[in-house]
């Protein structure tokens, strides 16, 4: 009951405000699927699939170009019956693709691959030497930013160590960190015009665990919202103040494993950035326990003078139902309510037919924003049966049109 009065009053609150009838609403529209590729994979045909033979396909990010054309950055990483699963492989072998189209929503076909991980170039020692994963792509005063996350495994741990019992898959896990690549023209990165970091942009700032973690924190370290890793960037801009936003997640644990997000402010999309102490999309389940959140987009909407956030819903504590993609609002990027509109979409793919498809994973989303500040398409890293210990690369992104209606 107590989280149901909680729920009422942040609708109660929005509903009030100055501002209700300019808060946008959302619905995907259906997709068509003529087949699937086999009884095995189950990867839907589809011209809103995009797919790989060789590797699994994950989240992909799109900005449209001075060419009028849309430009996906996504990651891919490693198949087969000789590779490893799918759990171990995006952290052993991801890289970032290009893709394009002559459309928002459809019709993306694979072109190269623009960033190993260092290691591929020779530089084991690199900070991405591993790999790099969850690209986001954004434009900025007429530069595009590629946002990513990469890490390199920090070597086996003697005996006795906090982290000597970790493989190496959990040790390149633990020290998984942010960069960002700056282009004046969307050439440059697509054709490798550019300096690669070498350093992450930004770095977790507590490192607390119980056990079995790699160079711990001080005993009585508080842990951030940035602990142990800083991975998935979401960046956007406060006309309020003129700085940048980027939005991050950490791991907790108290005890169990909990998903959170932070938030580091910046007067420029390269940084420096600096991240703040208290915790963002924060929600208590009935319990009281943290509810689990992942992949959060961020973006500003200039009639609503408010940001909006979608993100993964572990649980459904954010949606009040079932698992999915929960959306959050906020008047400053820093304080956040449940939207109206809580539950953005169920995992599952609506179908042209007003039938729909249902989906073990339906995550890392990323929108395309028009200059109204509305989303006009989604694209999600898509399973139809769950991926983990998957190795026949049969995971793909999935890209739906998004209408926008208004709420009275």
């Amino acid at each position: 009951m107590r989280y149901q009065i909680i729920i009422i009053l942040v609708l109660s609150c929005f509903s009030c405000s100055p501002h209700s009838g300019d808060i946008m609403g959302f619905d995907l529209e259906p997709i068509s699927v003529e087949s699937f590729s086999d009884s095995n994979k189950q990867i839907p045909v589809s011209v809103s699939v995009l797919t790989d033979d060789q590797y699994f396909v994950w989240g992909g990010s799109v900005v449209e170009g001075e060419d009028g054309r849309f430009h996906m950055f996504y990651a891919i990483f490693d198949s087969g019956d000789s590779m490893p699963k799918f759990s171990d492989s995006w952290l052993l072998s991801s890289k970032i693709a290009y893709a394009s189209s002559d459309y928002p929503d459809r019709g993306f076909e694979f072109q190269k691959i623009v960033l190993k991980g260092a290691s591929a170039d020779g530089n084991a020692d690199a900070w991405d030497a591993q790999g790099v994963h969850n690209p986001h792509i954004k434009k900025f005063n007429d530069k595009y930013y590629l946002y990513y996350i990469g890490s390199r495994d920090p070597g086996e741990r003697s005996k006795g160590d906090p982290g000597a019992r970790l493989n190496a898959r959990n040790r390149i896990q633990q020290v998984q960190s942010v960069a960002v690549i700056e282009v004046d023209q969307l050439e440059d990165l697509i054709n490798g015009n550019f300096i690669r970091p070498v350093s992450p942009l930004m770095r977790a700032r507590t490192r607390v665990k119980a056990e079995n973690v790699i160079d711990p924190s001080p005993e009585g370290t508080i842990a951030l919202p940035d602990n142990l890793i800083m991975v998935n960037p979401t960046v956007e801009y406060r006309p309020s103040d003129q700085k940048y936003l980027l939005y991050f997640k950490g791991n907790l644990y108290d005890p169990g494993w909990r998903g959170v997000h932070g938030v580091a402010i910046g007067d420029d999309p390269t940084g420096p950035f600096e991240p703040l102490d208290q915790i963002m999309f924060e929600l208590r389940t009935p319990e009281g326990e943290l509810a689990s959140a992942e992949d959060p987009y961020v973006w500003y909407h200039p009639k609503s003078e408010l940001f909006y956030a979608v993100f993964k819903d572990f649980r459904g504590h954010f949606t009040g139902d079932n698992p999915g993609l929960a959306t959050m609002i906020s008047p400053d990027g820093i304080h956040w309510e449940l939207h109206p509109q809580r539950l953005f979409a169920l995992k599952e793919l609506p179908l042209i037919d007003g039938s729909s498809i249902k989906v073990s994973n339906l995550e890392r989303p990323q929108f395309l924003i028009n200059d109204k500040g509305e989303p006009i398409a989604m694209y999600a890293a898509c399973s139809i049966d769950h991926c983990g210990q998957k190795t026949d690369g049969s995971t793909f992104n999935v890209q739906f049109g998004v209408k926008v209606r208004y709420l009275e």
